[in-house]
C-alpha cells in the first residue's frame, strides 16, 4: 500500500475514533507521493493532495518542508505548472515556512540572475528572521562580491524592517472572562501529565485541556462575544504553577488564541491568561513565547481592620475580600496604551507589568523567538555593512545602583551578560541577554522541543553551550507502546542535534533513565553557570537554573542564549541547631511555613530567586532545597557554599561525568570531556583564591530576608494538599505545612520514595531503617505498599557495591529488570516493597499512579489533584509529601507514626544532616565592570 493510502486510512481512523482532523505532514516520502498526485491532472486524489500540500504540511526543517520548498521553487522557475499555485502564491507559501529549506530556496532565487524571481524572493526574505550562519554567510559573501540584492537585504535587515513593518499591537483589546479554576491552577489542568504522550499531536492533545465541558463553555463564550478574546483565569490563585509546559499554553491558545498561519494547522498563538496572584514565572515565559498576554489581576485583597491590621481566619490565614468581579462571562477591556484593565469606563487595576516594552515587542512579533532571532539578524547585518545598528528594539533595561553590592544571581547575570552597553554592574530589574551554559530536555516535553527546533529551522546545537542532555526519566516506569513510539525518535533527533542522550540511537550503551535534574546537577560544574531545562524542577544547587517551556529550551539549544530580567532575590539563612531525629527535607518544608508566618501569609518567594546560605551541604543534598523552590513558586534558587564544599561537589560531579564517558555516552564534539576540563579549571580557580566560591556582596540588596529557626523544628513536617479545605482556593497549594502529630495515626494506603527529591543518602536511610526495624522486630512486614525509585543507575551500582542494595532486595516483592521492563502501568498494589528502575515514576502521573482515592505519603514534589493519585467516587485522593524515613515507617505501620515510634525507628541513623555555616557567606563589595 502507498504511503498516501496509509495516510488516508489514518485520517479516517482519527476522524472515526477521535473526531480529529488529518495529522499534519512531516514526512518527505509522503509529501513526495502527494506532489506526484498533484502533477497528474486526472488523479482521483489530486484535489485532496493539493489541500494537504498547501494547508497541512509542517514548516521549518521537517523533511516534508524540504520537499515542499523544492517543489515551490520549481513552480516559481516555471519548471512545473500547477494552476492552483501561481508564482505569487508560491512565494506566499514560502514566506510562511519560517526557515531552513525555504530560506535556502529564497536565497537561491534572490541571488540568481533572473530579475523576475530575484526581486519578489528578496521581498519575502526581508520579512524572514529565522536565518542561521550558513544563510547569513551566503548573503555576506554575495554582498562582498558586489550583489545589489544582497546589499539591499542587508540594509533592510540592519533597519530591522522585518519587525518595524509589522502592525502595532491593538490599543484596545476586549476580553471575556472564563474562570478555569479556583485557587492555584497547575499546568496539569491545562495539559495533564497522563496525556504527555500526545503533546506533539497538538489537536489531539488539545482535547485534554480542563474538561470537554469547559471546552464547550469557552466556545460558547467565543460565539456570544465574537469581538472579544476569551481570557482564562485562576480565581483567587496563580495561573500556571507546577510543571513548565509549552503544551499548556498551546492548549489555551488552541481554544482561545489565534492561528499563527493559515497554512499551518493547530499552531495558535497570543492567548490571554490571568490570575488573582498573576502568572507563575515559568508559565509567563511560555506565554511570551506565543506573544500572549499574562495579567496579574489583584482582584482579591487582604482584608484589614480599622487599625490597618490584616484580618485572619481561624487557621491564621489572611481573610481575602473581592476588589472587583471577574465572574465568567464578564467583558473587560485591556488598554495596552494606558496599561490598565477596565470594565466599561471603570478602571480596575494597573497591568503595566504585562506591557513592558519587551513584552509588547513579543506581542507585535508574534512571539519571543522572532524578537531573539531578529535582534541577532540586525546585529549581523549592521556589522556586515560596517555601520552602527539603529535603535529599533526597546533597549535592554540596564539598571545600576551606584555603591550597591550584588546578590549572587546578579553576579551570575553580570558574568554571563551579552551585548550590554553599561560599564557598571547591573542590578535586579535589568533585562538582558545572557549566555546559557547548560541545557536540559526531558522526554515528555522533548518531542515538542524537537518540533520547535524544526519550526525555527535549527539543525545543530549552538557551539557556545557547554553541555546539554536529553533525558528518558519521565517515561521510565513503563516501556509501553507510547514510549516505544515516541522515545527512540526523540533520542535519535537530539543525538543528531548534538545533545548527550539517555538512550543511544545506535544501541551501544545501556539505556539510562536517570532523573534529568540529577544529571543536570552533575554536569553543572561551575557555580556561576546559567542553566535552562524543560522542567520546572530545573533548580540546580550549583549556578542558577531556570525551568522553562519546550520552546525556551529550543531557543537555548539553537542560540546558546536567553533573554530575561535579572530577578530580585530573597535571602534565606538559618539559626539554631537541627534536631538529631530530623531530616533535611523537614527543614525544607519548615522554611516555607516559617516564611509564610514571618510575612503574614505573603509568599515573598514567588517570582524571585531564593538565595539560600547553605554552607557545608554538598550539592546532592542541597538540591533537595533548590528542587523544592519550584513548589515555593520561586523563579529559581542559588546555593551559597563555602570553598571546600564547592570543590567536593565539583569533584563528585567530575566522577559522575567520567562514568558517563566510561559507559560510552560521549559524543563527537567531546562535550563530556569538555565539562571535566571546565570543572578542573573551576577547582583551580577556587584553590588559588583567584575565583572563590560564589557569594553575594556584603551590601547586596534583597527584597526580603528569611531566617529559619532550626530549634523550633522538632517534628517531621508534611506538605498537605488539604483536600477538604472549605475554601477551594486553598487546596493543592504546597503552602499547608503540618507536623506529623497532626495526623494522629491517619491510615496510609501507599508510600513512595523517589523522583528528584531524593539522593543516595535517602536510599542508604532506607537500608539503615530496615536494619533497625529488623533488629527491633525480627523481620519487616509492610502494612501498605512502598514504591522506591532510585534517582540514577550510578546510585544503584554504588548501593550494590557497598552492600545496601542487598537488604532492599531482601524485603522487596518486585525488583526492576531492564532486560524485561514493564509493558503496562501497575493498577493495583500489594503490601510489599517495589524496587523500581531509576526515573520519575509516580511523581509524573503519566504512567504509574496510586489507586484512586488513596492516601499517599511521598518524597515527591507533586500534590496536585489527580497527579500522583486520582479521586475515587467515595474519597478524594491525597498526595502528602514528607521525608524518606517518614514514608518508609508509614508504610511499615500502614499509618502515620507517633513521635515515639518515629524516633525509635530512626535512632542511630545518619539522616541528611545540616548545620548553619558559622562564617558570614558574603564578600567585600568591589564594583564590577561589565565587558
Amino acid at each position: 500500500m502507498s504511503l498516501y493510502l496509509e495516510y488516508i486510512q489514518e485520517i479516517e481512523s482519527r476522524k472515526k475514533d477521535q473526531g480529529l482532523a488529518p495529522k499534519p505532514i512531516d514526512s518527505a516520502d509522503l509529501l513526495s507521493e502527494i506532489i506526484a498526485q498533484i502533477k497528474e491532472q486526472d488523479n482521483e486524489y489530486r484535489e485532496d493532495s493539493l489541500n494537504f500540500f498547501i494547508y497541512n504540511t509542517l514548516p521549518g526543517t521537517t523533511s516534508a518542508a524540504g520537499v515542499k520548498a523544492k517543489f515551490l521553487k520549481e513552480i516559481i522557475l516555471g519548471q512545473e505548472t500547477v494552476a492552483e499555485i501561481t508564482t505569487e502564491f508560491a512565494f506566499e507559501l514560502l514566506s510562511h515556512m519560517k526557515g531552513g529549506p525555504s530560506i535556502e530556496v529564497l536565497l537561491d532565487l534572490a541571488l540568481s540572475d533572473d530579475a523576475a524571481v530575484s526581486a519578489p524572493a528578496a521581498d519575502v526574505l526581508k520579512t524572514q528572521v529565522f536565518l542561521y550562519d550558513a544563510d547569513t554567510a551566503r548573503i555576506e559573501e554575495a554582498y562582498k562580491a558586489g550583489s545589489a540584492v544582497a546589499k539591499d537585504l542587508l540594509e533592510s535587515y540592519a533597519q530591522a524592517e522585518f519587525f518595524t513593518k509589522l502592525p502595532a499591537i491593538e490599543e484596545k483589546i476586549d476580553v471575556v472572562t472564563y474562570i478555569a479554576g479556583e485557587g492555584d491552577i497547575s499546568t496539569d489542568l491545562l495539559s495533564p501529565g497522563h496525556q504527555s504522550h500526545s503533546r506533539a499531536d497538538r489537536e489531539l492533545h488539545g482535547k485534554c485541556m480542563i474538561t470537554p465541558e469547559a471546552q464547550e463553555e469557552i466556545q460558547a463564550l467565543q460565539a456570544k462575544h465574537p469581538s472579544a478574546k476569551v481570557m482564562l483565569i485562576a480565581e483567587k490563585g496563580t495561573m500556571g504553577v507546577g510543571s513548565s509546559r509549552m503544551s499548556g499554553v498551546n492548549n489555551v491558545a488552541l481554544w482561545a488564541g489565534k492561528q499563527a498561519s493559515p497554512y499551518v494547522p493547530f499552531i495558535n498563538i497570543a492567548p490571554v491568561v490571568a490570575g488573582t496572584n498573576g502568572i507563575a514565572p515559568i508559565f509567563l515565559t511560555t506565554v511570551d513565547v506565543t506573544g500572549g498576554i499574562g495579567l496579574d489581576l489583584k482582584n482579591w485583597v487582604k482584608k484589614v481592620d480599622a487599625n490597618g491590621n490584616t484580618v485572619t481566619d481561624a487557621n491564621g490565614d489572611p481573610v481575602l475580600e473581592e476588589a472587583y468581579s471577574v465572574a465568567t462571562g464578564t467583558v473587560l477591556t485591556i488598554d495596552t496604551k494606558a496599561k490598565k484593565l477596565y470594565n466599561g469606563n471603570k478602571e480596575l487595576v494597573d497591568i503595566s507589568s504585562a506591557f513592558t516594552p519587551q513584552k509588547q515587542e513579543f506581542m507585535k512579533a508574534g512571539g519571543s523567538y522572532a524578537v531573539t532571532f531578529g535582534k541577532k539578524l540586525q546585529t549581523f547585518a549592521a556589522q556586515a555593512l560596517g555601520i552602527e545598528a539603529p535603535v529599533v528594539y526597546a533597549a535592554s533595561k540596564e539598571i545600576s545602583h551606584e555603591g550597591q553590592g550584588l546578590t549572587a544571581v546578579e553576579k551570575i547575570f553580570n558574568r554571563n551578560a551579552v551585548g550590554v552597553a553599561s560599564e557598571a554592574s547591573l542590578h535586579a530589574g535589568s533585562n538582558v541577554r545572557v549566555k546559557v551554559n547548560i541545557v536540559g530536555s526531558q522526554d515528555t516535553t522533548g518531542p515538542m522541543t524537537c518540533q520547535e527546533l524544526e519550526a525555527m529551522a535549527a539543525s545543530t546545537i549552538s557551539p557556545i553551550v557547554d553541555g546539554a542532555f536529553q533525558s528518558g526519566c519521565h517515561t521510565a516506569s513503563v516501556w509501553d507502546s507510547k514510549a516505544k513510539a515516541n522515545t527512540p525518535k526523540l533520542m535519535s533527533f537530539m543525538n543528531a542535534f548534538g545533545l548527550i542522550t539517555a538512550r543511544d540511537p545506535k544501541g551501544v550503551y545501556h539505556s539510562m533513565t536517570d532523573v534529568i535534574h540529577k544529571v543536570l546537577n552533575d554536569i553543572t560544574v561551575d557555580d556561576r553557570a546559567i542553566i535552562i531545562g524543560g522542567d520546572s524542577h530545573t533548580r540546580m544547587s550549583k549556578g542558577v537554573a531556570f525551568g522553562a517551556d519546550s520552546g525556551t529550551v529550543a531557543i537555548a539549544l539553537a542560540t546558546g542564549e536567553s533573554a530575561m530580567p535579572i530577578p530580585e532575590s530573597v535571602k534565606v539563612t538559618f539559626k539554631g541547631e537541627m534536631a538529631e531525629h530530623m531530616d533535611f527535607r523537614d527543614i525544607v518544608h519548615a522554611t516555607q511555613a516559617q516564611m509564610l508566618k514571618q510575612f503574614e501569609g505573603e509568599n515573598v518567594f514567588q517570582g524571585r530567586v531564593i538565595e539560600v546560605h547553605i554552607g557545608t551541604l554538598l550539592a546532592d543534598q542541597a538540591f533537595t532545597f533548590t528542587d523544592w523552590s519550584a513548589e515555593m513558586k520561586a523563579k529559581a534558587s542559588v546555593c551559597i557554599s563555602n570553598d571546600e564544599t564547592l570543590i567536593e561537589s565539583i569533584e563528585l560531579a567530575k566522577s559522575r561525568i567520567q562514568i558517563m564517558i566510561d559507559k560510552g555516552m560521549e559524543n563527537e564534539a567531546g562535550t563530556l570531556a569538555g565539562l571535566i576540563a571546565l570543572a578542573d579549571s573551576r577547582i583551580a580557580g577556587i584553590k588559588s583564591g583567584e575565583e572563590p566560591a560564589l557569594a553575594p556582596d556584603e551590601n547586596a540588596k534583597y527584597y526580603a530576608e528569611v531566617v529559619v529557626d532550626l530549634d523550633t523544628i522538632v517534628e517531621p513536617m508534611i506538605a498537605d494538599p488539604d483536600v477538604n479545605n472549605e475554601d477551594v482556593s486553598k487546596r493543592y497549594t504546597h503552602d499547608v505545612i503540618r507536623p506529623v502529630s497532626y495526623y494522629d495515626s491517619k491510615p496510609v494506603d501507599l508510600g513512595f520514595v523517589g523522583s528528584c527529591m531524593v539522593h543516595k543518602g535517602d536510599m542508604q536511610i532506607i537500608a539503615q531503617m530496615f536494619r533497625n526495624l529488623e533488629k527491633q522486630n525480627g523481620s519487616i512486614e509492610f502494612n501498605a505498599p512502598l514504591v522506591v525509585a532510585p534517582p540514577t543507575y550510578n546510585i544503584v551500582d554504588e548501593l550494590k557495591a557497598e552492600g545496601d542494595w542487598d537488604i532492599l532486595a531482601k524485603y522487596s516483592g518486585f525488583v526492576f529488570d531492564d532486560a524485561n521492563p514493564k509493558g503496562e502501568a501497575r493498577t493495583k498494589y500489594e503490601n510489599i516493597l517495589y524496587l523500581e528502575r531509576p526515573g520519575c515514576n509516580l511523581c509524573m502521573g503519566n504512567q504509574e499512579k496510586a489507586e484512586p482515592g488513596d492516601t499517599v505519603i511521598a518524597t515527591s514534589t507533586r500534590l496536585f489533584q489527580g497527579r500522583v493519585v486520582a479521586d475515587s467516587a467515595e474519597k478524594k485522593g491525597e498526595s502528602l509529601l514528607g521525608s524518606t524515613p517518614l514514608v518508609v515507617l508509614s508504610t511499615v505501620l500502614g499509618r502515620f507514626p507517633t513521635m515515639d515510634e518515629y524516633k525509635s525507628a530512626v535512632e542511630g541513623i545518619d539522616l541528611t544532616r545540616f548545620a548553619p555555616p558559622t562564617e558570614e557567606m558574603t564578600t567585600k563589595y568591589i564594583p564590577i565592570t561589565v565587558v
